[in-house]
């Protein structure tokens, strides 16, 4: 077939980039994903421009801010008529293979109350073809795969407590009661690899998303106490969690709402001892390990078919991790480790090798992919094609800045932010936008701003209150005034009504 085209699109949960290319690199195995990097372009500064799962893959397969498609939390709708990568692949005579999970919330003006599309969040974007289910609280398939293979559990959920391999009381690093064969990484990887066969020789597009290392954290057998938890450094933070409380009134609710115990199953109790967060991150970067070993066979598989040269192969994550940085875990938060994120692309007859410290965001990716195989990127996009990147190019005007939102609210019982703020729905929101020196978060509420410099402590120090930050202060609030005012919905903005019809 001529000009071949296919497209490999693969999300790793919650996966830090500081795992791949950083200081937590140098404590994991990941021979894969580094041998990858080699065949591919690297782009070191990329950041999702929002946080939790749902709204992060609503923003990465749609390519569009939060403040614009609006699907702002795990449960909260994406309007149905909003063009995805996968409505527009299919424009492109692509079916939209889904292995995996795109964590959507279906818009209830298009489903009747009782459609099971609108009893999840984790419901499929529209126009993927579902090929193999795998989702973090259902997960169907792979459950009767464990239970065909004649694993016993009573619930769902206790399939991610740690077993003692001798019947002793478990550990917290004791394997999964499931062998590695067995795990729902290595089963969706099968199932990838049971299923391309026979579309090679046609164009297709994969999106292969992995669960791991999203919590809870357990990991079979040999992931499982693979790294030695007092080889690994402890978590960056400021000595107790009242100092890092005393930074903003923001962080309080961010310790409670996600602490060390809520990570695993069957340690309620858990207490962040120095030992159980090292542990905790050792059993993190194990299944981090798991995941590059499959992620190795895909490739391999592309190679053996010699589809490799054929295919655009990205590899990303949705969003990062505190994994105990600033006394804090999961994403719910303003600091980098929640939202820089590994993003590494091979494009056939694109460069191999390079890494591109330009800014980069998570909206990226779909006009990348579209440009690739020749659609038309719509006018409600607003991410960049990286295409440039790829040949080896650096665009003219890129943006300077990276900007992430988070949406801290439930319409349905107030948050712990809520409650301890005083905030209400529609200002429980917050702004990021990073320069190459300063980044500056901003409130909806009435809550006062935090200015972090790269070039003094970091994220260590609150320099907002600071008289000498006071100019830059502001300067970064007009530039984050500007950059959401330039970026405000395009869906029809650009479209006029003319005597001849619609045109732009």
């Amino acid at each position: 077939m001529q000009n071949k085209r296919n497209v490999l699109f693969i999300i790793i949960d919650q996966l830090r980039a500081d795992c791949v290319f950083g200081e937590l690199g140098k404590h994991v195995d990941l021979p894969n994903l580094r041998a990858f990097m080699e065949e591919s372009v690297t782009f070191t500064r990329h950041f999702s421009v929002t946080n939790p799962c749902g709204p992060s893959r609503a923003s990465l397969l749609t390519g569009q801010y939060a403040m614009n498609h609006r699907s702002v939390r795990n449960g909260t709708p994406l309007r149905h008529d909003t063009p995805n990568i996968a409505t527009q692949m299919r424009k492109a005579g692509y079916l939209p293979m889904l292995f995996g999970y795109t964590d959507t919330s279906q818009d209830p003006r298009a489903f009747h109350p009782n459609d099971p599309a609108v009893r999840t969040y984790e419901y499929p974007m529209n126009g993927f073809h579902e090929m193999m289910e795998m989702r973090m609280d259902m997960s169907y398939p792979w459950q009767s795969h464990l239970m065909n293979q004649g694993y016993k559990f009573e619930k769902y959920w206790d399939v991610y407590k740690p077993v003692s391999p001798e019947g002793k009381t478990p550990r917290l690093n004791d394997p999964a009661l499931y062998a590695a064969k067995d795990s729902d990484t290595a089963f969706l990887t099968d199932a990838f690899l049971k299923t391309m066969p026979a579309y090679s020789q046609q164009n297709w597009f994969a999106h292969l998303t992995y669960i791991r290392p999203h919590p809870p954290l357990v990991a079979p057998a040999p992931y499982n106490d693979m790294y030695d938890p007092q080889s690994l450094p402890q978590p960056e933070q400021l000595e107790s969690m009242e100092d890092e409380q005393a930074q903003h009134p923001f962080f309080a609710p961010v310790m409670q709402n996600n602490s060390a115990a809520s990570f695993v199953e069957g340690f309620p109790d858990l207490e962040p001892t120095d030992e159980n967060i090292r542990t905790l991150r050792a059993i993190y970067l194990g299944l981090a390990t798991e995941v590059d070993h499959h992620v190795g066979r895909v490739v391999q598989f592309l190679k053996d078919t010699g589809q490799y040269d054929d295919t655009m192969v990205v590899i990303t994550a949705d969003h990062g991790e505190m994994l105990g940085d600033h006394h804090s875990w999961g994403k719910m938060t303003v600091y980098d480790a929640a939202y820089h994120t590994p993003l590494i692309i091979r494009m056939p007859e694109g460069e191999c090798g390079t890494q591109v410290s330009q800014v980069t965001e998570s909206i990226d990716i779909m006009p990348t992919i579209l440009e690739w195989v020749g659609q038309e990127v719509p006018s409600s996009v607003d991410g960049k094609s990286l295409l440039p990147f790829l040949k080896g190019e650096t665009p003219e005007d890129w943006r300077t800045v990276s900007m992430s939102e988070l949406d801290f609210a439930d319409p349905l019982q107030p948050t712990l932010w809520q409650q301890q703020l005083g905030t209400k729905l529609d200002n429980s929101c917050l702004s990021i936008l990073r320069d190459e020196r300063f980044t500056l978060v901003e409130f909806a509420a009435d809550l006062p701003p935090m200015l972090f410099d790269a070039q003094g402590k970091g994220e260590m120090e609150n320099l907002a209150e600071q008289p000498e930050h006071a100019q830059t202060l502001a300067r970064m609030t007009r530039e984050l005034l500007r950059h959401r005012m330039k970026n405000m919905d395009k869906t029809l903005s650009n479209w006029m009504i003319t005597t001849d019809g619609p045109k732009r």
